[in-house]
């Protein structure tokens, strides 16, 4: 069992970083110890706003860092695995943000290393943990309204013009359907189960990446997925829940914590679960939950069902025809 407090590193001072290391200062017994950046300014500038003691010129410094006990790897898609593999090499446990890895077979990499070295590892799907979506999941389990039917979101926006920015360039992973889409898709596997099948559809622009994508989940049960990502286009980013006695909404933005609305039995009932912290703070707090209970990994969100969406997101590139260098 490890002791408290949990020390951190953050490896990859970027715009989610900001968010994820804002977040844990609302996490009890999480100490900020350590950052790292290939670019010593940026690791500087990134330790100074956030106060943080140690500022590493590297990410091989920062795995090496004896005081620290978890890193969030925070790093563009096609390093995730390469960072988080150095991370568990060196017995820290990892925090992956999403997408878990570039592909599938990245990610059954990264749990084979992990479990090989007996080491924390999850990926940082941080809508999972955010108490609407949970409370969500409870009042489905419970059968509030009744079984689940279909999970219909979307999630997009317009990305800038760069294209050889994050979210346009190939070589990064760009794209919505890793960038946003796996959000969508991962809370589709979580509220109605495992994938069966995914059927995809998409617009690529002038880098090849996908610009806007509908997708289509069948799911073990029967349930359905009705999806919509993108990059290159502005939607609401509603989502909702519909089963056969009832449905359960997500006020626009449905990633933003705050309420979810009710439907059922004749009657409308809006719910406001609790939050301390911008939200980034609650997937810490599984990681040190787990940590204190000497687990390896979440039962909230296990590493097969990180590699399994990523299967289904492999599955939906293969037929809109987006294949990333070195594939």
């Amino acid at each position: 069992m490890r002791p408290y407090p949990v020390r951190w590193g953050i490896l990859g001072p970027g715009a989610i970083a900001n968010a994820f290391a804002d977040g844990l200062k609302a996490v009890p017994g999480a100490e900020l110890l350590a950052c790292a950046s290939r670019d010593p300014d940026r690791a500087k500038a990134f330790a100074d706003r956030h106060g943080i003691p140690r500022r590493h010129a590297g990410y091989d410094a920062l795995a090496a860092d004896p005081d620290v006990d978890a890193v969030y790897v925070a790093t563009p898609h096609p390093f995730h695995a390469a960072h988080a593999m150095m991370c568990l090499d060196a017995g820290k446990a990892v925090l992956g943000e999403k997408p878990f890895a570039l592909n599938a077979r990245e990610a059954e990499a990264m749990a084979a290393c992990a479990r090989k070295r007996g080491v924390f590892l999850m990926e940082a799907m941080w809508t999972r943990f955010l108490p609407h979506i949970t409370e969500a999941r409870r009042l489905l389990a419970e059968g509030r309204i009744g079984c689940p039917m279909l999970w219909r979101a979307d999630f997009a926006f317009r990305a800038g013009p760069d294209p050889e920015g994050r979210l346009l360039n190939p070589r990064l992973g760009g794209g919505g359907l890793l960038d946003v889409g796996v959000y969508t898709v991962s809370l589709a596997s979580f509220f109605l189960g495992p994938i069966a099948h995914i059927a995809a559809q998409a617009k690529l622009g002038p880098t090849g990446v996908d610009m806007a994508a509908s997708l289509c989940t069948r799911h073990e049960g029967g349930a359905l997925g009705s999806l919509a990502c993108g990059v290159g286009v502005s939607m609401p980013q509603t989502a909702a829940l519909f089963g056969e006695n009832g449905r359960i909404e997500f006020p626009e933005p449905w990633w933003r914590p705050s309420a979810l609305v009710v439907h059922a039995n004749g009657s409308s009932e809006e719910i406001r679960p609790p939050l301390a912290g911008n939200g980034y703070n609650c997937q810490a707090e599984e990681v040190h939950r787990c940590l204190r209970e000497g687990l390896r990994e979440s039962p909230v969100m296990p590493l097969d069902e990180s590699i399994a969406v990523l299967r289904a997101l492999d599955d939906a590139r293969r037929q809109i025809g987006l294949a990333y260098p070195g594939e």
